[in-house]
Formats: structure tokens, C-alpha cells, sequence
């Protein structure tokens, strides 16, 4: 049945207690390429449209496989409905046709109902266990990622060709890899239902092989994921260690490039900075392209926080959306954590969302990049990123190799702290404050001529208000 398979996505999209106390007492019916919800009450159907019932609709159309394309929801008018829906447990059309149906039967039915989604889940997730809200219509595109947003892309025109394949995406946690990789997936079983697509990370891979192993399934296991049109598989690099499940991954990659099927990988590092992974493995993940993430701008943090707040009709203030972010640089899931406490404070107040909301919602956030941001902290990231001694960066040696990082770390403890250029002198070695006012004047110059200074700068100024 269509719902019961629907219902067994939406169990592992929503937290347990909004599964149980919203989603499982509906009840379901198909007809005609509708399917149609009942709930208990008016107050039901409006927290369903208000909250889930675009992931119902996207949910409905991708099992049925296009069959159903459209859902509606209302109100259960049958007599003692509004009553007792709530403590009905999760049921489809049969119980709209059999009201009569005994209590003492209910949990063996229940219980059979359930076995079966469970089964015809886990018989689809081994083909396609995506997220349907992954798609690119709902990727935020900036300057940090339109690149890769591209190649995703292209790589559906040119599905398994060398010059794409592997398709390797690379870069910090957060950053959406796992939203482009999806939404390749996504997009091609929209356009080819019948297409063979497996989503895993890369621990999943080494608990499926293992668990084949140990049932004596292996050939099973070597069937499903070499008869697969797009193979997606996340953080590879957790693979590291596993010498087994190493082998049959390269013998899976191989098996799959030569029958010129895609395949697509994320990292958090650029394929040659994996020295724990086997080298021929390593050298393969190169042969096609590797694409990197970077930590989304202003502009493009601004863009996700509204086009975010819009799905969950919320209205954000532009300006509580800037204050936000530039508050949360780190990555797209803290923006998100950022704004969903927004939402909740003004929820509680009952008010709508302004800067003084935004402000009281966000204390923590900002007494901890208070606490984070010190001139003692900035020369020890500075020192990390450039990977020289802590002694030198703050010593007397003006060679280039020393001298760049040491200067940028005087003009990133200027903007940051707002210190004194005397202060910043003395932690820098006892320096005098003209010599921290050209650092800082020589910071401004080589960000606007080197290119790659100022991405330096940049990387540095996430990380230090991350």
C-alpha cells in the first residue's frame, strides 16, 4: 500500500513524538492518482499543510512512482472520528471501508501493516534511500558552490562518461555535498523512474558487506551494487581501516567504470590528501572530477536563511537574516539550527521576528564567539592554517614564510577584537604600534591584488567565527 510505504519514510524523516502524535492517527485512501488524508480536525489538517504536507506530496509521487501526483487532506466525518482518530493506530483505506472491525483484531492487523512497510522500506532504501527534500530546486546557489551545483548538473547530461566520473565532491561538514550528490539521484529517478540508484555513506557500506558475510550473502551483495546505474557514497574517507570492506569497494568502483555507470563520492578532503586509503584507490577517485565546497558567503547565507524560513512560512526581517548571518559562518546545518531557534522564541513569545528576538534566540551562539574570538586564539589558528611554530609567528624573524601569516593575524586581531594597535604589539612580540598599523594597512593592499591571500583570509575569518 501506497501510505504504508509513505509512512515508513516519514517515520525516518520526523522526530518520534511528531510522528506518533501527528502523522501515524491519519487515515488514507488512493483513488484516481489522489491520495486522500483524514484527520480528526480542522486544527489537524491545518498543522499537516503548515508543516509536512510537502514532504507527504514529494513522498507520494516518488513510491508510487508517479502514479499519484496530488494529495488532499480533510477532515474524517465519520461518525465518533474526531473522537477516537487519535487513538487509532497508523491505518489505510481498508479501515474507511471496515469500521466495523473488532479491537481485539486491531493489533494483529497493526502489526502485520507495520511488518510490511518496514519490509517494502528496506527493500527500496537498497535502491534509493534519498531524501526526496534533496533536490536542486531547493539547493541555495552562491559563489562557494555554484561549481559544483554545475557539475551536479551536467553530470545527469553526461551520465557515466569519463570526463564526470567519478564525480568527486570535496570539502568541510555541512556544506550541502550531500544535497548535490542526492539531488542527482533524485533528478534522475524523476526523469528515469526505473533507474537503479543506491544512496549509502560509507559506514553503511561496511556494515551492509559485513552483514553479508556474516549471512553468507556476499553474491547477493556484489549483485546490488554492481547493477547499479548511480552509486552515491558519502564521507569515503571514513572507509579508512576497513581492509575488507576496502578491497570490495575498489572491486565494486572498478566493476561499475567499466560498464560506465556514475558514480559519485564526497569527502571532506581533495582525493590525494587521503593518504589513509589505499593509493590505487586513491589514484582512481582522480580519474574523473574532483569539485570543491567551500563555506557559503554573506550573500548566499543570507539567501539559504530566507529561502529556509519561506519553506517553513515564516516571516524573516532581511536584516534579522543578515544579523544571523554574520553571526553563523560555520556551515549551512548551524544556519539552519540558528534559525529554527529564532522560530521558536518568537513562537513562545508570540510575537514576530525582529532584532531583539533574533538577539535573545542567539545568546549562546554569540557569548561563545565571544569567548572564542582572543588574540591568543587567533595566533593559534594562524599558526595551524599555515602550519608554522607559535614562536615564530609572534618572534622576530621577518622572513616571507613568517612574515605574511604574522601580519594577518595582527590584522585579524584588529577586526575581530577591536584591540589597540599598542596591545596587539605587545602580543605579537613587544612590537611597536606603527608596525601593527602597516601589517594591518599591508592587509588591506594584498586582499585586493592577491587572490590568494585573500581567500587566506577568508578560510581564516570562518574559522575563527565558526
Amino acid at each position: 500500500m501506497l501510505w504504508t510505504e509513505c509512512l515508513a519514510r516519514l517515520r525516518q524523516e520526523l522526530s518520534d513524538n511528531v510522528f506518533a502524535m501527528w502523522i501515524r492517527p491519519l487515515i488514507a485512501e488512493e483513488k484516481e492518482g489522489v491520495l486522500y488524508l483524514y484527520a480528526p480536525n480542522p486544527y489537524w489538517t491545518r498543522y499537516i499543510k503548515d508543516n509536512h504536507f510537502e514532504l507527504i506530496l514529494i513522498l507520494a509521487e516518488q513510491l508510487s512512482e508517479g502514479r499519484v501526483r496530488q494529495v488532499e487532506i480533510s477532515v474524517d466525518s465519520r461518525p465518533g472520528a474526531i473522537l477516537n482518530a487519535s487513538d487509532q493506530p497508523a491505518t489505510t483505506a481498508a479501515a474507511l471501508t471496515s469500521p466495523q472491525v473488532s479491537q481485539q483484531k486491531k493489533p494483529t492487523v497493526v502489526k502485520k501493516e507495520h511488518e510490511t512497510a518496514v519490509t517494502n522500506s528496506q527493500k527500496n532504501n537498497k535502491r534509493r534511500q534519498l531524501n526526496p527534500l534533496f533536490t536542486f530546486a531547493l539547493f541555495v546557489e552562491g559563489r562557494s558552490n555554484q561549481m559544483a551545483a554545475e557539475t551536479c548538473r551536467k553530470v545527469l547530461t553526461y551520465l557515466g562518461e569519463s570526463q564526470h566520473n567519478p564525480l568527486f565532491l570535496y570539502g568541510p561538514t555541512g556544506l550541502g555535498k550531500t544535497h548535490l550528490m542526492q539531488a542527482v539521484g533524485n533528478a534522475l529517478l524523476h526523469a528515469k523512474p526505473n533507474a537503479r540508484v543506491m544512496y549509502m555513506t560509507a559506514e553503511n557500506f561496511v556494515q551492509d558487506f559485513v552483514s553479508s558475510l556474516q549471512q553468507g550473502k556476499v553474491d547477493e551483495f556484489k549483485r546490488n551494487c554492481r547493477s547499479l546505474d548511480l552509486l552515491l557514497v558519502d564521507d569515503i574517507h571514513l572507509l579508512a581501516g576497513k581492509e575488507a570492506s576496502l578491497v570490495e569497494f575498489f572491486y565494486t568502483f572498478n566493476a561499475l567504470l567499466d560498464e560506465s555507470k556514475q558514480i559519485i563520492l564526497t569527502s571532506d578532503r581533495y582525493p590525494k590528501e587521503l593518504t589513509e586509503l589505499d593509493a590505487r584507490l586513491v589514484s582512481r577517485f582522480s580519474w574523473g572530477l574532483s569539485v570543491g565546497v567551500e563555506p557559503p558567503d554573506i550573500e548566499t547565507r543570507i539567501e539559504i536563511l530566507l529561502k529556509k524560513a519561506g519553506a517553513m512560512q515564516v516571516d524573516l526581517p532581511r536584516n534579522c537574516a543578515l544579523f544571523v548571518a554574520q553571526q553563523v559562518v560555520a556551515n549551512v546545518r548551524e544556519l539552519e539550527g540558528a534559525l529554527n531557534k529564532v522560530v521558536a522564541m518568537a513562537r513562545f513569545k508570540g510575537t514576530a521576528i525582529d532584532l531583539e528576538v533574533v538577539r535573545e534566540s542567539l545568546k549562546d551562539v554569540l557569548a561563545i564567539r565571544a569567548r572564542n574570538i582572543t588574540t591568543d586564539n587567533i595566533q593559534r589558528v594562524v599558526s595551524e592554517y599555515f602550519r608554522i611554530p607559535m614562536k615564530e609567528l609572534t618572534g622576530p624573524k621577518r622572513t616571507r614564510v613568517y612574515a605574511r601569516p604574522r601580519q594577518l593575524a595582527m590584522g585579524l586581531t584588529r577586526e575581530l577584537t577591536g584591540n589597540s594597535f599598542p596591545d596587539i604589539g605587545m602580543s605579537f612580540g613587544g612590537r611597536d604600534h606603527s608596525t601593527v598599523m602597516h601589517a594591518c594597512e599591508k592587509v588591506i593592499s594584498l586582499r585586493e591584488s592577491d587572490p590568494i591571500f585573500d581567500e587566506d583570509y577568508k578560510n581564516l575569518m570562518r574559522l575563527l567565527q565558526s
